[in-house]
């Protein structure tokens, strides 16, 4: 079974490659306190590239590079940018 997750992308910039944010959060080990984590993922994707702020479902994959170890399964919501008419 491969791993999938669900993140943000942050950017795309690159060509066939983008930064997705994976937000967590967790308990800290000492204090307790309830904190804000997250992952960064290189990942790989071809033809029409998702812009910055939408929700994506990526999946693992063989490494395609040195850091690019993830594959994109689909776009699940769009960022509403402001100004934009439909």
């Amino acid at each position: 079974m491969k791993k999938t997750l669900i993140g943000t992308v942050a950017s795309d910039k690159r060509e066939k490659t983008l930064r997705v944010e994976i937000a967590r959060r967790f308990k800290h080990p000492k204090y307790g306190k309830i904190v804000r984590g997250r992952t960064i993922c290189q990942v790989h994707c071809e033809g029409d590239a998702p812009k910055v702020g939408d929700t994506v479902e990526i999946i693992e994959c063989p490494p395609k590079s040195k850091t690019k170890r993830w594959e994109l399964v689909r776009v699940l919501t769009t960022a509403v940018v402001a100004g934009e008419t439909a």
